[in-house]
C-alpha cells in the first residue's frame, strides 16, 4: 500500500471518529423528544457530546454511545425541549428587580404603601429605591401620589415604576434631587402628571421619565454583576437557554463583556443597543465582529410609541375610557425614519417597539420605505410587542417579512382590562393565531421586568388565554388561541430565527448548540390547562448543566 493510501485512510478515521464519537457525554433515553425539526419532528433519545447534540433518535440509537463515563438521564414520561429563547428582555435591570422592592401582587394603597416603607426602612438614607413594578388596576385604577409614601420615605428618592416600564412615581426627594418643580414643562412624547391646582403628583409618563431617569447613580461594579447573576440563575430555572436583551448601552454590555471575558456566561445573549447609537455599534462591529455564540451584537431597538396600561399607545381612535386621548407617538417618524434607514444600509438589524394600531401601521410604513430605499437584504425586520394590530396590517407585515415579536403573558395580564381602554379592538389584541394564519412569523418573549420570564407561562397564555384574575375560563378573545406546538416553536425555531441564529440553536439537530431543556410532563399529551403545573427539571447549555431542580 501506498503512504499517500496509508494517509488517506488515517485521515478518514480520524474524520469519522469525530463525526461518529465512540461514547457521549450525555445521553437522554425514552422521553419525548420534540425536536422542533420537521424533518424529524419527534424521537426518544438523544446524545451529546461536547458542547453539540450528535444524535438523535430511538433508544437503541443512543444505547450505542453510552461508555463508563456517559451521563445517561431517564426521560420516561418527561418532555425535551430545545433551549427556550427568550426574544426580547431587559436582562440586567430584571435581575437588579430581583433585590429591589416587590409592589407587582399589591393590591391595596395600604400594601402599596407598607411595603415601600419596609423597604425603606432596609436601605442606608440617600439610597434610591428603584424598580417596584406596580400595577394601580390592582386597588381600583387609583394612580399613586407621592403623597401617600414622602412620610416614609423621606431620606429615600423613589423612582418606581408601573409594571409596563411606561409610567413611574417619584415622591419629594426624587423630585428635589433632580431639581424638578412644578413649573417644569412637559417633554415631547411624555407628560406629567400634575393635579388640579397644578402641583405635579409625581408621575412621569414615557419620554418625561428621562428627567428623573438622568440624575439616577449608576449602580456600582460589583452590584452590576451581581444582578448579571441572579438574572442568568433565574431563567435557567425558568428553562431559557438564551435571551435578546433590549437592555442598550453602558452597563448592561460592560457586565455581559466582563462575564463573557472571565467565562462566567450561562445564558446566551444577543444584546441590542439603542438605535440612536448606530454608529457606535458599527464601529464596534467593524473593529472586533458581531460577537460569538455567548454573546452578541448587531440589533438596534427603538420605541414608536407607549402602552397600553398606561394610555400611551398610539391609536387611531380614542381610548374609551378617556375619549379625548388615543395616545401618543414618543418619536418623530421623520426622525426615525431616517436613522433607521442608515442603520439598515449598515446591516443591523431594527427591532422597534409599537403597541398601538397607529403605532404599527405607520411603522409598517416606515419598514417599506426601507426596503425601497435601500433595496433587497435579509433583513428580518421586528415589530417589538405587535399588541394592538389591524387585520389589514397582518397581510403587510406577512408580505415584507416583518417578524412579530410578542409576549404572551402581557395577554393573560392586559385581558383583565384591555376591552374597558379598547373595546371591539381587542379581537386582533395580541392576534397570535390571525398573524400565523396571516403567515406572520412569530417569536415569543417575556419583557421581563415587565412581565416574568417564564415561557411555560407564556406556552399556558398562548394556548388558553386565560386571564390572570380567573374571569375567562374559556380564555379571553378564545379565537386567537394557537396550539401548544405552535407556542413552542415560537420560543425555539422561530425566536432563533428572529436573531440569525437559526443555524445553531432552536431546534435538536445533530450538530446543533445542546442547549436543551427537560420538563416534568409532555405539554403534547396533558390537557393545556395543566401546563401550568409543568416545572422545568433540567436546563442545558451548551452540554453543560446549568439547572437541576434537584439542587
Amino acid at each position: 500500500m501506498s503512504h499517500s493510501i496509508v494517509l488517506l485512510c488515517i485521515v478518514i478515521a480520524v474524520v469519522s471518529s469525530c463525526q461518529s464519537p465512540k461514547h457521549a457525554d450525555l445521553v437522554i433515553r425514552g422521553a419525548t423528544v420534540w425536536t422542533g425539526d420537521t424533518e424529524n419532528p419527534t424521537a426518544s433519545a438523544l446524545a451529546v457530546t461536547g458542547e453539540s447534540i450528535v444524535y438523535v433518535g430511538d433508544d437503541e440509537g443512543a444505547d450505542h454511545l453510552i461508555g463508563d463515563d456517559t451521563r445517561v438521564i431517564d426521560g420516561t414520561g418527561k418532555m425535551v425541549t430545545p433551549g427556550f429563547i427568550d426574544s426580547h428582555v431587559h436582562f440586567l435591570t430584571g435581575g437588579f428587580r430581583l433585590s429591589s422592592v416587590q409592589l407587582r401582587d399589591a393590591d391595596t394603597k395600604q400594601e402599596f404603601v407598607n411595603r415601600i416603607a419596609e423597604f425603606a426602612e432596609s436601605v442606608d438614607p440617600g439610597t434610591w429605591i428603584v424598580g417596584g413594578d406596580w400595577d394601580h388596576s390592582l386597588w381600583g385604577g387609583d394612580l399613586p401620589d407621592r403623597e401617600w409614601v414622602d412620610s416614609v420615605t423621606p431620606s429615600n428618592p423613589i423612582w418606581l415604576n408601573r409594571l409596563d416600564g411606561h409610567m413611574a412615581l417619584a415622591n419629594t426627594a426624587a423630585l428635589t434631587a433632580a431639581g424638578i418643580g412644578n413649573d417644569v414643562d412637559d417633554l415631547e412624547g411624555g407628560s406629567i402628571e400634575r393635579d388640579e391646582s397644578g402641583r405635579i403628583t409625581g408621575l412621569f409618563r414615557d419620554n418625561a421619565m428621562s428627567l428623573i431617569d438622568r440624575v439616577l447613580p449608576e449602580p456600582a461594579t460589583e452590584l452590576q454583576d451581581r444582578a448579571l447573576g441572579a438574572a442568568m440563575d433565574y431563567v435557567a430555572a425558568q428553562g431559557v437557554t438564551s435571551v435578546h436583551d433590549m437592555s442598550g448601552w453602558n452597563i448592561s454590555y460592560d457586565a455581559l463583556s466582563r462575564a463573557h471575558s472571565l467565562g462566567q456566561l450561562r445564558t446566551r445573549v444577543y444584546l441590542a443597543h439603542p438605535i440612536w447609537k448606530w454608529t457606535d455599534v458599527k464601529k464596534m462591529i467593524d473593529e472586533s465582529g458581531r460577537g460569538d455564540e455567548w454573546l452578541k451584537i448587531g440589533a438596534l431597538k427603538a420605541f414608536v410609541d407607549g402602552s397600553l396600561g398606561s394610555h400611551t399607545a398610539a391609536f387611531y381612535e380614542p381610548y374609551l375610557d378617556s375619549p379625548a386621548d388615543s395616545g401618543f407617538f414618543v418619536v418623530d417618524m421623520d426622525e426615525l425614519g431616517e436613522v433607521a434607514a442608515d442603520a439598515d444600509s449598515s446591516g443591523l438589524q431594527l427591532m422597534i417597539h409599537a403597541i398601538g394600531d397607529r403605532a404599527i401601521a405607520e411603522l409598517v410604513d416606515m419598514f417599506a420605505n426601507i426596503e425601497l430605499r435601500n433595496g433587497p437584504a435579509d433583513r428580518r425586520f421586528r415589530i417589538e410587542h405587535t399588541q394592538h394590530i389591524r387585520q389589514a396590517d397582518i397581510a403587510r407585515m406577512a408580505s415584507q417579512n416583518i417578524i412579530a415579536s410578542m409576549q404572551p403573558y402581557h395577554a393573560i395580564d392586559d385581558g383583565r382590562w384591555a376591552d374597558s381602554f379598547i373595546g371591539d379592538r381587542v379581537s386582533t389584541t395580541y392576534a397570535f393565531r390571525s398573524l400565523l394564519d396571516g403567515g406572520v412569523r412569530v417569536a415569543f418573549g417575556s419583557d421581563w421586568f415587565v412581565a416574568p420570564p417564564t415561557p411555560l407561562e407564556g406556552i399556558y397564555a398562548a394556548v388558553t388565554r386565560r386571564t390572570l384574575d380567573g374571569a375567562n375560563p374559556n380564555g379571553w378573545v378564545p379565537a386567537q388561541k394557537i396550539t401548544v406546538e405552535e407556542a413552542l416553536r415560537a420560543y425555539t425555531v422561530d425566536a432563533a430565527y428572529a436573531g440569525f441564529d437559526e443555524g445553531i440553536k432552536g431546534m435538536i439537530r445533530p450538530g446543533m448548540l445542546a442547549d436543551l431543556v427537560i420538563l416534568s410532563d409532555d405539554l403534547s399529551s396533558i390537557p393545556n390547562a395543566d401546563i401550568a403545573d409543568v416545572v422545568v427539571e433540567n436546563t442545558f447549555v451548551g452540554g453543560r448543566e446549568i439547572y437541576s431542580i434537584e439542587n
